[in-house]
């Protein structure tokens, strides 16, 4: 019987077919809630099939426009994401640049501390920061909130802050230092422009992580007023299981909005390098 051999181009083929059709389910796994998202916020009797609307409305919309719904608590988790983020971007900067230029035996051992404290979940250490917080005043307060956030935050943004960092050429900063800039204006004026990609990259990931975290305000905050849109979400949930799902799906939309808008602004400096061609040379 004469036997079926084979080719590499075939088995490249099927491999690839294979490939495609797990990024195809991939894919599917995160488009259809997006589609249920935005089919839901149009339909006046939404639930959680996908499904195209009974009928186009915007309805659900006009329902959660109020300031007790939307606009307060997103302008709360403007102040308390935008700070923090803020505020870890400036420490992550100023945190890397001596781990990155200055060589020491202690950089190891610092940047192995800091890769642990990556690793401890928020929820193991809330007992003790809530009991921290009600001992200094700071409980229910957007400031105790923010400093929270940004050392939560900030492990991981120094380790992505110091990479970044070690790319851009000691060589530029020497050349400012003998014209007489000190390591802090180097660090504003030569190092930080020339990352921008990275700058933006910290200034995104701990934003977003900052946006969707639930647990953390709802811990921290106790008047309801200050409570952010990723506690005031909740109220959507009845108690006895009822979903309010069209203007659950519309507050969904408008709750990803400053996120989609923050990536639209930094999503230059995401795609660019960081241009030191020559830069070193001559």
């Amino acid at each position: 019987m004469a036997r079926t051999t084979r080719t590499p181009a075939s088995r490249r083929t099927r491999r690839r077919l294979a490939a495609d059709a797990g990024l195809l389910v991939a894919a599917a796994a995160f488009v259809l809630p997006l589609a249920w998202v935005v089919l839901s916020a149009l339909d006046p009797h939404a639930s959680l099939r996908v499904k195209a609307p009974d009928g186009l409305t915007l309805d659900n919309f006009d329902a959660i426009l109020t300031d007790d719904i939307t606009f307060t608590p997103l302008l709360n988790s403007l102040v308390l994401c935008g700070g923090a983020t803020l505020l870890t971007v400036v420490c992550a900067a100023l945190a890397a640049y001596p781990l990155s230029r200055f060589r020491s035996r202690l950089n190891r051992p610092f940047l192995l501390t800091v890769l642990f404290a990556t690793s401890l979940p928020i929820t193991a250490i809330m007992v003790p920061v809530y009991a921290l917080f009600v001992r200094v005043n700071l409980i229910d307060t957007l400031q105790g909130t923010i400093f929270f956030f940004a050392a939560s935050q900030l492990p991981f943004a120094i380790w992505l802050m110091k990479n970044f960092m070690d790319g851009v050429p000691k060589e530029l900063e020497e050349a400012a230092w003998t014209d007489g800039a000190s390591s802090l204006q180097s660090l504003l004026r030569v190092v930080l422009p020339l990352m921008g990609p990275g700058v933006a990259v910290v200034t995104v990931f701990s934003f977003v992580m900052m946006w969707g975290n639930f647990f953390v305000p709802f811990m921290l905050l106790l008047t309801p007023d200050q409570m952010p849109a990723a506690v005031s979400i909740n109220e959507f949930f009845g108690n006895r299981g009822t979903v309010v799902y069209g203007q659950l799906a519309a507050f969904s939309i408008i709750y990803s909005t400053p996120v989609i808008l923050l990536y639209v602004l930094v999503a230059r400096r995401l795609g660019g390098g960081f241009a030191l061609g020559g830069a070193v040379k001559g």
